[in-house]
């Protein structure tokens, strides 16, 4: 998805306020609101291919899969995030009662666009790190067969990175796989623009 800053005074409240009457997505990120516009074909397809296989994986556990509509807050700086796809392993927990703003992810994924890379693999990444339930940040290109699994390793976040279909990505804090092969089921590299 691309997402354009827009300069802005609000506070976090007064971004959480606006933002659910708003008739598009809009992330918050240290006073910033950034439009959330439409995705590509690719985009789609291996966002509703890792659900799916999450969701496949998870149906018989105690743990929920999230599509790109589920809000996530970051803390110390407040921020706002519409992940691709979240994972929570222990009862959800939520800002308020309208239950539409994640306190708790343990894995979020992210599709990169071309427009969004840098923001997801930079600020984004350092918000995310400071939600104390995240154990996974999963990076996933459109573009090329190319996913990146962030994760917590005591205090230090490591990296590993996966480049052929035939490679297998763990997931290790909800106890999933998913081959690349699944993750880019359907996916034409030619349908990128």
């Amino acid at each position: 998805m691309t997402a354009i800053a827009v300069q802005t005074q609000l506070t976090p409240e007064e971004y959480l306020a606006w933002e659910r009457k708003a008739p598009f997505k809009n992330e918050y990120l240290s006073g910033q609101i950034l439009a959330m516009s439409g995705a590509s074909l690719a985009h789609n397809l291996i966002t509703g291919n890792i659900f799916n296989g999450l969701y496949n994986q998870l149906i018989e556990r105690e743990c929920i899969t999230f599509t790109g509509k589920m809000r996530v807050k970051a803390r110390p700086i407040t921020s706002y995030f519409y992940p691709d796809v979240a994972v929570v392993c222990d009862e959800p927990r939520f800002e308020d009662d309208v239950f539409d703003t994640l306190l708790n992810a343990t894995v979020v994924v992210e599709v990169l666009s071309r427009s969004t890379a840098t923001y997801d693999k930079g600020e984004k990444f350092e918000a995310y790190k400071q939600i104390t339930s995240l154990q996974e940040y999963i990076l996933v290109s459109q573009d090329r067969v190319n996913v990146e699994r962030h994760f917590r390793l005591g205090t230090q976040w490591k990296a590993l990175e996966f480049q052929e279909l035939a490679d297998v990505l763990p997931l290790d804090s909800i106890r999933c796989e998913l081959p690349l092969e699944y993750i880019y089921r359907r996916v034409k590299f030619t349908d990128i623009r």
